[in-house]
């Protein structure tokens, strides 16, 4: 049922008292309550000349479908048979990590001037969007609503942090991009000069070193190439709290936006990106380059939800990567199947860093728990999870902290100097 205009309790009141107080006056003969009385139905008359005769609909709308956390979006209000409305009330739903502007999102304003109410999504996710509005007519006469809207959907990519990194991957076997091959090809990174040799192309040609030695002599360089990287989220579960952002930050925080940051440095260089959730909600993402792939890996990092068990998919954690592949696990290494995966791949030879994104401040928050026993307990699996981390090491796997701009720079060059070393093979 569509809602209709109604009186408003303060025209019905000043209506009743007014035409109560004149009849009062002229039956019972009293001026003095005809003074007092007229006023009301002064401001009755005005209000009830103006009784809406439409019946209005109203739209919203989000000027952006997607946007990143903590940036903003109007939600934008369209009123037909806008005629008879002078006054808006607009309250937006609220919702855990939305902000809204004006007043925490509440307007109360004169039309046309509540046509925007701004929306600010303090967290990364899929979220829902809607508000009740109210419409007022002149002299506050007559209602219409509160109504809800139909609901808009908005998606909230993670804000990549700040990052940046001048490290090359350690083996890169793709056929065009960025980074210095380890071997020789085409390219511009010199590579060296060695005496000419049948097949090699007369523009190599050094003239300079040959009319110095009296032999020909060729400027070698090494190829361009790209590379893969594999990111693995461990969905596992959620340690601390999310406050969004500025606020404070939980290891699934920690997870998504250190993914997004290393997957958009990566397709700036052209390389190519791939995401293996393990655990949670999520579907993996096959390797891909460019901004519509970026995109997609963002989407699919915005709807990530940690297990309703902790134990969910870590019996069956199988990573099947190639050779020109390096793998980034990101993980709080709370779960033994994430480290025995990391050092399965380490052992077959593939470039593996492992970033830990456990909060340093993080505390279980369990109430209903004798606190002195979960303090034990905690510290314990402390100590379990300082096992894993010194096992990674002692196998070659790093692992460090994620603090944003060059966290891995150092082990890459670690591991791209490893690479270039002979191997001994049984």
């Amino acid at each position: 049922m569509r809602p209709q205009w109604r009186a408003t309790g303060a025209l019905r009141r000043s209506a009743v008292l007014g035409a109560g107080g004149l009849a009062w006056a002229v039956v019972l003969g009293e001026p003095a309550v005809l003074v007092l009385t007229v006023p009301l139905l002064l401001i009755s008359l005005p209000a009830l000349s103006r009784r809406p005769s439409r019946t209005p609909t109203i739209e919203t709308s989000l000027l952006h479908a997607s946007l990143r956390e903590g940036e903003g979006v109007s939600l934008d209000l369209a009123i037909h048979a806008d005629d008879d409305v002078e006054q808006v009330t607009r309250v937006m739903t609220p919702q855990r990590l939305v902000v809204g502007r004006p007043d925490d999102g509440r307007i109360v304003t004169r039309w046309p001037a509540a046509r925007q109410l701004q929306v600010s999504p303090r967290r990364w996710g899929s979220i829902t969007i809607g508000e009740r509005v109210a419409l007022t007519s002149a002299w506050a006469g007559f209602r219409w609503g509160p109504v809800a809207p139909a609901e808009r959907p908005l998606s909230v990519l993670p804000s990549a942090p700040p990052y940046d990194s001048r490290a090359e991957q350690p083996r890169p076997q793709g056929l065009v991009g960025a980074h210095r091959s380890a071997r020789q090809g085409q390219g511009s990174e010199l590579a060296g000069i060695r005496s000419f040799q049948p097949g090699d192309r007369l523009r190599r040609i050094n003239w300079r070193v040959s009319a110095r030695t009296g032999t020909l002599h060729t400027t070698t360089t090494r190829a361009e190439q790209d590379a893969g990287l594999l990111l693995v989220v461990d969905l596992l579960a959620e340690h601390g709290a999310s406050g969004g952002v500025g606020g404070s930050t939980s290891s699934l925080d920690l997870t998504v936006r250190a993914a997004a940051a290393l997957a958009e440095h990566a397709a700036a260089q052209g390389d190519r990106v791939a995401l293996k959730p393990i655990g949670g909600r999520a579907r993996p993402v096959p390797a891909g380059v460019g901004r519509r792939h970026l995109r997609r890996v963002l989407g699919t990092l915005a709807d990530v939800r940690p297990s309703a068990s902790p134990y969910d998919d870590a019996a069956r954690l199988n990573l099947r990567v190639g050779a020109g592949t390096t793998v980034i696990v990101l993980s709080p290494l709370l779960a033994e199947s994430i480290g025995t995966a990391a050092a399965t791949l380490t052992r077959r030879g593939i470039p593996t860093v492992v970033v830990d994104t456990l909060p340093d401040d993080v505390v279980p928050d369990l109430p209903d728990r004798d606190q002195t026993l979960v303090d034990l307990a905690w510290r314990m699996r402390r100590l379990d999870r300082d096992g894993v981390l010194n096992a990674l090491d002692a196998i070659g796997c790093p692992v460090v902290p994620w603090r944003g701009r060059g966290t891995v720079d150092e082990v890459m060059r670690d591991l791209g100097r490893r690479s270039e070393q002979p191997r001994v093979r049984p």
